[in-house]
């Protein structure tokens, strides 16, 4: 009877080991991976995206998988991120899809486009909208695979050496103004330059460009714009919601354990909330400060923006016309975006436009 009993217990026990010995016997793999920015150290909210996502994975896998960050020109310069990853160069990178445009326009819809969604919008199409399928299927072609992984917020439209009253005051201007809204510029006479983030300040104060738009008050305090042109105006009406994205080698992508790419998956969300909570605790105060020191804050004049729009549409249009990428995707942001504006003036712009006034008159 002992007997029996005890080699019931041991076949038992058995049994437990037999089940809980995988779990010990597959630990985590090592991987180490790089990831290249686009930006510089010194921009660090947006840059701080990239340390946000390792430090994550690393703190997740026990430190099994690193990724080592490196900032703009370390690996290759700020704008030629994108093909590293396609080549292999590095696993991935963080960047804004709209510099390479110039490869094929559809990449601006992973960052933005003139007259599009705003940051609570474009994260709402991109995760239950189908933003990140279309683009994914668009990305793919690239040898590439895409997380979002941070938005600005609305940006501002950039410093001016002299005053833009009109849509006829910007013939002739030289603007370093990135991705899809160049096109747009220019139709209006602008003359777009592409200029990677440090570089932007040299070339105002030579006058090389006569205007700059980069990011908002945090950032554009720390690259001193205001020194130069003191004219600061808003709204960046062609980054209503400037997203950035971790781009992936789609083969190293494939090759991760499942796990893997779930904790990726989810640093990246993590990074992508933080980098637009940072923006926006940061942005007020560094306002007040380019105020104090002599910004002079400027609106775009109803004129202008109307102009703007009027031209946006005509390149949507055109690029439509002949880029069957582009069309399918414009197609669904702007469907999206006409819902998403049915409901934001509903209870979002009624409630925020009542307590905007009740701030400016010492109500709140």
């Amino acid at each position: 009877m002992k007997r029996r009993l005890f080699l019931k217990t041991a076949a038992a026990g058995a049994a437990a080991g037999a089940i809980a010995s995988p779990a010990i016997a597959q630990p985590m793999p090592e991987i180490r991976w790089r990831i290249t920015s686009s930006f510089p150290k010194s921009l660090d909210t947006i840059y701080g995206a990239s340390e946000v996502l390792a430090k994550a994975v690393s703190e997740a896998t026990d430190g099994n998988f690193q990724i080592q960050v490196f900032a703009a020109g370390e690996v290759v310069p700020a704008l030629q991120a994108a093909d590293a990853v396609t080549n292999g160069t590095v696993e991935m990178c963080h960047t804004a899809s709209y510099y390479y445009v110039g490869k094929d326009p559809t990449y601006a819809f992973g960052t933005a486009v003139p007259f599009g969604l705003n940051a609570r919008q474009q994260n709402a199409w991109f995760y239950h909208g189908g933003g990140n399928e279309l683009l994914n299927e668009f990305y793919k072609k690239a040898n590439i695979y895409a997380l979002p992984g941070g938005n600005t917020g609305c940006q501002m439209g950039g410093w001016f050496r002299k005053e833009i009253k009109t849509a006829a005051d910007l013939q002739g201007v030289k603007m370093r103004i990135g991705g899809f809204a160049g096109q747009v510029m220019s139709k209006l006479g602008v003359v777009p330059q592409q200029i990677g983030g440090g570089d932007i300040y040299p070339a105002l104060e030579k006058g090389t460009i006569d205007a700059a738009e980069w990011v908002g008050p945090a950032d554009d305090e720390k690259l001193g714009f205001n020194k130069v042109a003191p004219y600061y105006y808003y709204p960046g009406w062609w980054e209503g919601g400037a997203a950035l994205h971790f781009f992936i080698n789609t083969k190293k992508w494939e090759e991760l354990p499942k796990v893997y790419k779930s904790l990726l998956t989810t640093a990246a969300a993590q990074a992508n909330i933080d980098m637009q909570a940072k923006y926006d605790a940061r942005n007020p105060p560094a306002l007040k400060r380019l105020v104090a020191a002599g910004a002079q804050l400027r609106p775009f004049s109803q004129d202008i923006l109307e102009a703007c729009l009027k031209a946006s549409k005509e390149v949507y249009a055109e690029t439509s016309a002949k880029n069957a990428d582009f069309k399918k995707i414009y197609d669904s942001m702007s469907a999206f975006r006409s819902d998403e504006y049915l409901w934001f003036q509903i209870a979002e712009y009624t409630y925020d436009n009542f307590l905007i006034r009740s701030r400016v008159s010492n109500q709140l």
